[in-house]
């Protein structure tokens, strides 16, 4: 039996977690791979606060430096998230030559390429699954089991906040601002909300994605992000008699059949077919839905967050980790490529469109010259009464993004038009 001591830093809801859940299910670990995994030393912010949540309080340290250059500690598990220190940990654990676990999507979506690298140069495991869609396997799949797969296109629901905030308004009719306090008093969003209804917690997530997929070189600041703040009831009313659903998505396409690949990431709301997989995906839940030229389609579906579903990720990626350590071997991801991140103006979609204007004869017909100056092809329209105003409704035709923003901004200078209430892309057919 071989024993594998592991430095863990961080002791949160996910850090307490895997704690927990290795005394559990280390002998049948033990049992399964020959490998007797033990914590050696956790690192935390107060030993006090921690002392009595923890079955052996002499592991307890503020000192995480100490346990990485701990010669005893042969592989580290960071959970404490952020950049700093964070990447100064994971590069030195990485270059004494000690694995290393993380669930940190900010630092990876940031500086993965360079710790990716680091842990290649030292032959040594860089796992993360934990980072992006909490105890859903994906990243492995992504990275092993479709490194063969022309993929296509990856789309997701990967932000459990802003689905359950979805999910009250479309079936209980709730507010926004009632469905976010909704969430934060379930605990599903932070008091300051922002990171997770304005798309930077999935942008992260798609940048991570996107690298793997694609094996290019991708960082958050690469994905274009709308959050779901301007989603109203009446939008919603309208994807249900439109048969849709409105989702906040993710979505990763790639093209690398040319000289220079391709890629374009993007989170944003998104009217998604009622019978795509994607659209019965509810509350808290998240789902990714995988396109390639071979294997056809696939969806991973499960709980994208909470303390035990990502210790579970935490602990597949230390079990893997400790395989390959015994072994002497490492799962490389490989160098990522340098390619065009593809910009948002270059999309190709159907759009719905709501405009509040003045409710008068010759409106509707000016309106329409603007999307035909800018070829935007109209799909359907609907008119609805304001008052003395009148709300207009348009799908469109398949156009380019580009083409839609100019319509828009010449639409705001027409006297007509009092303001643009809706812009949502139509995804997932």
């Amino acid at each position: 039996m071989n024993q594998l001591t592991i430095g863990l830093l961080g002791c949160g809801n996910v850090g307490a977690a895997f704690v927990d859940l290795l005394d559990k299910r280390r002998d049948v670990i033990a049992a399964r791979t020959g490998i007797d995994l033990r914590i050696g030393a956790i690192a935390v912010r107060s030993v006090a606060k921690h002392r009595d949540h923890v079955s052996n309080p002499d592991l307890l340290t503020t000192d995480t430096r100490a346990i990485v250059e701990n010669p005893d500690v042969d592989l580290v598990v960071e959970l404490i998230g952020g950049i700093e220190p964070a990447r100064e940990l994971i590069s030195a654990a990485l270059g004494a030559g000690k694995p290393v676990v993380t669930g940190n999507k900010e630092l990876l979506a940031n500086h993965g390429a360079e710790l990716y690298a680091t842990a290649a140069a030292n032959g040594v495991d860089l796992l993360f699954e934990a980072a992006v869609a909490g105890g859903i396997p994906l990243i492995r799949p992504l990275r092993e089991s479709l490194v063969g797969e022309d993929v296509a296109r990856v789309m997701g629901i990967v932000n459990g906040t802003t689905n359950y905030i979805l999910t009250q308004m479309t079936q209980h009719g709730a507010a926004y601002a009632d469905a976010l306090a909704d969430a934060q008093q379930l605990g599903y969003a932070e008091a300051d909300p922002t990171a997770d209804v304005e798309g930077y917690d999935a942008g992260a997530k798609a940048a991570i994605i996107a690298s793997i997929a694609f094996g290019a070189r991708v960082v958050a600041g690469d994905v274009y992000h709308e959050g779901i703040s301007s989603i109203t009831p009446t939008d919603i009313e309208m994807a249900k008699r439109l048969d849709h659903v409105i989702k906040a998505v993710a979505v990763i396409e790639g093209d690398t059949s040319g000289d220079t690949p391709e890629v374009a990431v993007r989170v944003h709301p998104a009217m998604i077919p009622a019978d795509h997989p994607l659209a019965s995906v509810n509350d808290s839940f998240n789902a990714v839905f995988v396109e390639g030229n071979a294997v056809g389609d696939l969806m991973f579906y499960g709980r994208g967050a909470g303390g035990d579903p990502t210790a579970s990720a935490v602990l597949g990626d230390v079990v893997d980790a400790a395989v390959n350590k015994a072994a002497g071997t490492s799962a490389k991801i490989g160098a990522l490529v340098n390619a065009r991140i593809r910009p948002i103006d270059d999309l190709i979609c159907e759009y719905y469109l709501s405009i509040e204007v003045a409710d008068r004869p010759g409106v509707l017909a000016q309106v329409a010259a603007v999307f035909g100056d800018h070829a935007v092809s109209i799909r359907s329209m609907e008119q609805r009464g304001l008052g003395d105003d009148a709300e207009l409704i348009f799908i469109t035709h398949t156009c380019r993004e580009a083409d839609v923003r100019a319509t828009l901004h010449a639409l705001r200078s027409l006297d007509s038009v009092n303001r643009i209430n809706s812009l949502i892309r139509v995804v997932g057919t």
